[in-house]
This record gives structure tokens, sequence and C-alpha cells, in this order.
């Protein structure tokens, strides 16, 4: 998943990338709570909830976004999916939009939904089969997407030379290809795939395949908009880029079509742009609106004495997050294998997770696949060299493969004071192993999409990135990151920053996709990750993240959503 994925907060309060993960809660550090839900007495609804965080968002649209946090908040607060996962830390599928959890035939090529009675867009009119159509549609719009492109991978619909003729609703090309693929019958909605998926019905509770309406669609000048079927609207219809908004009750919403959100709070105010050091202050004094927040940061280093093992700790939990942060090099531009292997062997991993505040907020890493996940495969890509890194023996790779030292390389990472920190301390490492590295820091709301934009990215050689599993299984990690067919355009390189195209891995995906025996599947992906990571080198794994999460006294209900990234789930959080 996401970005921030699919896509996070990292250990070093950076964005990761991912979007949905599905991973369990644990690893409790001594004082915290794992899973975590608030003891105070039992909720009622009234009251305003903060919501404040660092991170803010470019898009909120729902067929768009691919940051796990704003995937969690966007399902839970406004966009409902056909299926969803039930609140708390439990993976269990629910219906949400459809009146069960679908039913497949052919194999697992066909899936059907229907809708349920009593579901309204905020103005009133229904939310119909025809809009969870559209919604899917603007997914194959390369230019204007960039999020999950499950849609382009499991949908019958033409492809040439990888690529499917229909280009989504703006282009006006091959309509009748992607009319086949999605078929409406009153509330009736029918999916025909592409291949047999077992799991559709876990795909679909991504907001990439949310409903949307065509007469309220403005393509990239309405990415801040927010147009809402669930329980809350954005009061005033503005979004403030720089602050951010509030969400107001939507009486449109009808509960009684709702089994999983209780809409506890009148009000939700989303405070953006606040430094994550500053949010942790706050929340340790609880003072004040404070004693009603939560976030979607995790506790910098700094402050994580403070909350673990302070008054605040009755008040945080350290769950097991899903995701995995690496460096992805663009193919390129790092043309060499060796270099890249020698940059890999120079990673200091472990002054990265020092940085995030050690082994309360990650481990190293030595793959992709998170180890919660099926598919995770342990393999070691960095040829014995320790966490630290091995300067002394990346430099003899270098001299091996016939370079001239040093080498330049330029390394891109959202900016954050802790993220600094940690790429300062490996950048130590890299130059001593015969690199010469630049590290530029660009601004949180700017960082994906430079990092998927070809005419941009092709200005760097190594880009920072995170990800978690989307539902919890590894084909939701290995084709979203590296399958060049359904990421690479023109116009974007999707997940696949580096740009990874490699046809024989593009064919193995196939291969384990096609696997109807989960574990047998399962052990290809494991075999793919350790192709991408070891043997062609791709990318850099640095640690499989950890969370720690501190909310206000006041709070009610404090759950973590495992279904929707392990972000706080916003479905029955009260603070009355």
């Amino acid at each position: 998943m996401t970005p921030f994925s699919k896509r996070t907060v990292s250990a070093i309060g950076a964005v990761a990338a991912v979007g949905l993960a599905a991973c369990s809660s644990g690893g409790t550090t001594p004082g915290a709570t794992a899973g975590g839900s608030s003891s105070a007495p039992a909720a009622s609804k009234g009251g305003t909830l903060q919501y404040v965080t660092f991170k803010g968002s470019s898009k909120w649209d729902p067929n768009v976004i691919y940051i796990g946090a704003h995937i969690e908040f966007a399902n839970r607060v406004f966009a409902r999916t056909l299926t969803t996962f039930k609140p708390g830390d439990k993976l269990e599928l629910a219906a949400d939009m459809a009146t069960d959890t679908g039913k497949s035939s052919e194999g697992g090529k066909v899936w059907e939904f229907t809708l349920r009675d009593g579901i309204k867009w905020e103005d009133g009119q229904e939310v119909k089969c025809e809009d969870v159509k559209y919604g899917v549609s603007k997914t194959f719009d390369a230019g204007y997407a960039g999020g999950p492109q499950y849609a382009k991978q499991f949908l019958d619909v033409p492809k040439v030379d990888g690529k499917t003729t229909y280009e989504g609703p703006y282009k006006g090309t091959a309509q009748a290809d992607f009319d086949k693929s999605i078929v409406c019958d009153g509330k009736k909605i029918t999916f025909k795939l592409n291949q047999p998926v077992a799991d559709f019905n876990w795909a679909v509770t991504m907001t990439a395949f949310a409903a949307a309406r065509k007469d309220k669609d403005q393509g990239k000048q309405g990415w801040l908009n927010i147009f809402s079927n669930g329980p809350y609207k954005l009061e005033g219809g503005k979004w403030d880029p720089a602050k951010g908004g509030t969400f107001v009750r939507n009486d449109n919403w009808d509960p009684k079509s709702d089994d999983l959100r209780k809409a506890y709070p009148d009000k939700i105010v989303w405070t953006q742009g606040v430094d994550t050091a500053i949010i942790y202050d706050r929340l340790i004094a609880d003072a004040g609106d404070d004693k009603f927040m939560v976030t979607d940061r995790t506790a910098p280093a700094a402050k994580q004495a403070a909350v673990l093992t302070g008054p605040a700790k009755a008040r945080t939990i350290n769950p097991t997050a899903p995701y995995v942060d690496y460096l992805s090099f663009n193919m390129k531009r790092m043309t060499n294998l060796k270099v890249r292997q020698a940059f890999q062997i120079a990673t200091d991993r472990d002054a990265y997770i020092a940085a995030g505040g050690g082994p309360t907020t990650g481990t190293p890493a030595t793959g992709i696949i998170n180890p919660d996940v099926k598919g995770y495969k342990q393999f070691d890509p960095f040829q014995g060299a320790p966490a630290t890194g091995d300067p002394a023996k990346a430099k003899a790779l270098l001299t091996e493969a016939g370079v001239t030292m040093p080498v330049a390389v330029k390394v891109v990472y959202p900016q954050t004071p802790t993220a600094d920190k940690a790429f300062s301390a490996m950048k130590a490492k890299w130059d001593a192993a015969g690199f010469s590295v630049t590290i530029e820091a660009q601004p949180d709301t700017d960082y994906y999409g430079n990092v998927q934009d070809p005419t941009k990215s092709k200005d760097y050689d190594v880009m920072w990135a995170g990800w978690g599993a989307d539902w919890p299984a590894a084909s939701t990690v290995i084709p979203p990151l590296f399958d060049s067919r359904i990421n690479l355009t023109a116009e974007s390189n999707g997940s696949d920053y580096g740009q990874y195209d490699d046809a024989a891995a593009n064919k193995l995906m196939d291969e384990a996709l096609a696997t109807a025996d989960l574990e047998a599947q399962a052990k290809k992906w494991g075999d793919l990750d350790e192709k991408i990571v070891k043997t062609d080198a791709a990318v850099v794994p640095l640690q499989v993240q950890k969370f720690i999460f501190t909310y206000g006294s006041g709070v009610k209900n404090f759950q973590i959503s495992s279904g929707l990234g392990g972000f706080v789930d916003m479905a029955n959080v009260a603070v009355q």
C-alpha cells in the first residue's frame, strides 16, 4: 500500500509508501499496549475530535490516494467501499456498501456485489452501480491516478504490449473495452476478470474501487474536493492545503445502511503541517482540546522515552507496523549491478533505525515483503555485511566494478528533522565506501509526486520509499512495486519509482498469480523478492517498522485498524 504503503508514517518521521496493510499488532514495549484500545468509559455521541498531523495531503480523491493513513481516514469518514474491514486490530472482512462480501463464479474470474439500500451522497442522491464503475474507471488514467493499479491488473480489459487499451474516462478511447469488464444491472455490479482472483473481494476494500459521481468530477483540479457518501462531509466544501479542514455530520448518511461506523464525534477537525515533535509535546501535556487529540504520526526519537515511561504511557501503544522502508535505485541511471550491490553493502541500517529511536521503532529489513505477510522469505542481499554497513567491502566491490571513485550519487527523501539525521548518518558510510553522495530533502507534500514523475525522477539516483501489503498477501507487494506493465508509462512511474523493468520478473509474477495453491504461490513471491532485492539489487531494504502512538486522555475507543494500515480506526473513536 500505500505511500505514507499502500502508501504510512515511518519510524524516521517521513512518509512511507504504503497503502493498506494487513498486519497483526504486537512487539510491546514495557508500559505500552499492543494493538490498543483506550480504557475510558463507554462512548456516546457528541464533541469534537482533533486529528493533528504533519503530513499534508495533495489529494483527497478516493480513487487516487495511496497513502495509508489517508486511505484509512477516507474510508471511515467519507468514502465507503463495497467491502472493508471490521473496526479494530482483528483482521476480518465485512460488507460495507455491498449487501455481503461478494459472490464469485467461473473459478474466481467473475465477482458480483449488490449495493445496499439507503446509501446516499451528501446531496441526497442515491449511490448507484454506475458511480462505482466510474470511480474505478479513473484508475486507468496513468496521468491522473498514480495510485493502486489492481483494476488495470485484474479487470478483463484488452492489452496491447502489456498496456490496457482503455486509458480512463478523460481520453475517450476504448470505452467499450472497459464497459465489458464492469457490468451494472440495477444495484448489481459484476466484475469480469482476466484471471482467477480468489481474494478480489479483499481488493475492493481499497478506496481505488470507491464510488465517484461523474457530474462532480473535475479531474486534477478536483483532487482536494471531498464529496461524501460516509458519515461526515467537509464543512464548507473547501480544503485548505496549508491547514486542513473540518468534517461535520453528513445528514444524508443513514446509520441503518452502515453496520461498521458509529460516527460518535459531532466534528472532526483535521489540522496539518504541525511538526511531529510539537504534536507529541501537546499529547504529553494533555491540556485543553489536546485531550481529544489523535495523530497518525509515530513518536519521534526525542519523545519516545517520555511517552513509553512517563505519565503518558497509559495512553501509548507500540504495535508492529505493516510497513517496510527501503531505497529504490533508478535503474536507468544506476545501471551497473556491482555499483548497486556496493551501495547496499555500505548502507548503515542501524543508523537509520537509531535516528528514529532504535528498537522500539523498527528492526533491520532484508527484503521488501514484511515478515508478517504470507510470502516472506529470509535471505541476505548484503553479502554478509552487518546492519551497520561495511564500507571496506563495498569499496572493494566498486574497485571490481572498474568505476572511477568517488561515484557520484544523488539520494532524495521527504524532509523531516529525524529523516535529515538518518540520511546524514547513512551518507557518512556511503562516502567512506567510495561514493560521493548528495542528499536532497524534499518537501513532504511534493515528494511522491516528484518520484512518480518521470520528468523529475530522471535526475535522481536513489529514492526513499516505504510499503505495506494492501491485504495480507505478497501479491499486493511485488506486482504493485515492480510490475513495469502496470506502473510505467510516459506520464508516471506509478509505484515503480526506480523504473525496474524486467521481463523475466514480469513473467514470474504472472506465474505466481496463476498459482491456485496459496502456499505454492507464497513461495514464488518469496523467490521473486530475492531475485529483485538480491540478484538484481534493485532496492536497499532498510527497516521493518514499528509504531508508537499516543492519544489524548479524553479519547475513547482508541484502536488501530490492522486492515486499513495500522492507524487509528476512525469507525468507533469517540470523545464523549
